[in-house]
């Protein structure tokens, strides 16, 4: 019994911790969601000000509503009542107004009831008036019609139906009169307060309702910013690479560009490093050889200048590697079918003797995100070797891809040839630096490396195979 007992015990306690937890982080959560300066505050804030003028104006059109509607029922009210007057009105033989003792409505035998009756002639004098108004002075009406009644308040805030008629003798005489029926504005405005305390109730709880059902709408329609800025700061911590969530179609554009930028500093980083690397590299063996004639003492002015020609020649590489960028959306897109055409016209001169035929194929748009230098250098060392390797008939095809569909990439950049192809043993040889497919053609084995790492760096993805329709090789080259 002892031990169900701390078990129970236990589940409590733990129970009210995590109650206790969740609580403060909801409280957490709205503290950082009414921060001033953020845009879920904004927005709630200016959405709740729209909510509340429009219960505002609610409020007063419904209690205006309400207030006519209210003076319609008691004019009604009042109209019976002058009915009732005007079913026991008699005249004497005299020609005098008669009333009877007691009337059908209580409230006019009762001093200070509330309600009031009084029968005037049409010269306003009084003839006849109820209990309940001998020490009430009811307004009189100046012009009337007889049979149209006249609805209004007085200025002590009293509602009054006046309502004039007359009454014809046997002898063909007539007398004008009017009975005033009046009754205390309090009827007419308690019901008013009344409402307006009930509307306000309700207004106000349904009002609180909506912004809190507001503050969960907003929190979840901002929670897509919220995770960009969490995967933003993970990134920042190394914790990942890029923003890979899954995010509404309006942010895809912002978080591509993002990418991007990110892709291009980590791109710009990493070819720093690497041409640092190349350069030390590539300065060791010029500067080996100085060194050893500098102690052999068997340095000659050729052996010197053609040392610092190969130094010059080798910075000069590096630093036009270098000046390739990654891919960079925030500086806008360039057209490759225009850049295609221009590496074309310049390698139509350089291989003039070969008569090579460039056939082209062109779908969608045109546009990539990327440095005009970096597509110079990746269709441009292609292209050479197409040039290099193929017959007669070179085709390249510039294709926009679906993103949709392809989920990474949107363009493709392909090109075949109809020479002798590369070995598919030899296809990862070759992006190697200093790899050359062939030893008998010129090159230095440096530019299918350039391409590779250029295409990495941008995001991008490079294909080597067999072309089926010209027998020779096909690269493609996949852009994000």
């Amino acid at each position: 019994m002892s031990v169900n007992f701390f078990s129970l015990r236990q589940f409590f306690n733990q129970s009210l911790k995590i109650g206790r937890t969740f609580a403060h982080n909801q409280f957490i959560n709205l503290l950082t969601f009414l921060k001033l300066s953020t845009l879920s505050f904004r927005l709630l804030f200016s959405a709740s000000l729209v909510m509340i003028a429009f219960f505002v104006l609610a409020l007063l059109v419904l209690e205006r509503g309400f207030r006519l509607s209210a003076e319609q029922t008691l004019k009604e009210k009042l109209q019976i009542q002058v009915y009732a007057l005007l079913s026991v009105v008699e005249i004497t033989a005299t020609g005098k107004l008669k009333m009877p003792e007691h009337l059908q409505e209580p409230r006019l035998s009762n001093p200070s009831s509330g309600l009031y009756a009084v029968i005037r002639r049409s010269s306003h004098k009084l003839i006849w008036q109820s209990k309940s108004s001998i020490a009430v002075e009811v307004t009189p009406l100046g012009n009337f019609s007889a049979g149209k009644p006249i609805f209004l308040e007085d200025k002590q805030q009293r509602y009054v139906l006046h309502y004039g008629f007359i009454w014809k003798k046997n002898q063909g005489l007539s007398k004008k009169y009017v009975i005033s029926i009046a009754e205390d504005g309090f009827f007419v405005s308690n019901q008013i307060e009344r409402f307006r305390s009930t509307l306000r109730v309700w207004f106000f709880s349904v009002g609180l309702v909506l912004i809190l059902i507001q503050f969960v709408v907003l929190r979840w329609s901002l929670k897509p910013l919220r995770s960009i800025v969490k995967d933003i700061a993970a990134i920042e911590a190394g914790e990942k690479s890029r923003l890979d969530g899954d995010y509404p179609e309006e942010l895809s554009s912002l978080t591509n560009n993002l990418n991007a930028f990110i892709t291009s500093e980590r791109a710009d980083l990493e070819r720093y490093r690497n041409t640092l690397a190349d350069l030390s590299h590539s300065l060791k063996t010029p500067l080996a050889i100085l060194h050893s004639s500098l102690e052999t003492n068997n340095i000659s002015q050729e052996t010197m200048q053609g040392q610092i020609t190969i130094m010059n020649e080798i910075i000069e590489y590096q630093l036009q590697k270098a000046a390739a960028k990654g891919q960079r959306k925030l500086t806008g897109a360039i057209n490759t079918h225009h850049i295609v055409k221009k590496i074309i016209a310049s390698l139509e001169k350089v291989y003039f003797d070969k008569e090579i035929y460039f056939e082209f194929e062109v779908s969608g748009s045109q546009q990539v995100y990327c440095e005009e230098g970096d597509m110079y250098e990746i269709a441009g060392n292609l292209l050479d070797n197409s040039v290099k390797w193929g017959q007669s008939r070179i085709k390249i095809s510039l294709l926009a891809l679906n993103k949709m569909k392809t989920k990474e990439y949107s363009f493709l950049l392909q090109i075949e040839d109809d020479g002798c192809g590369i070995a598919e043993d030899k296809l990862s040889e070759i992006l190697k630096r200093g790899v050359r497919a062939d030893e008998n053609i010129d090159g230095h084995g440096i530019g299918m490396a350039v391409v590779y790492e250029l295409i990495e760096l941008l995001g991008g993805k490079l294909l080597g195979s067999r072309s089926e329709e010209l027998g020779g090789m096909k690269w493609q080259v996949y852009f994000p």
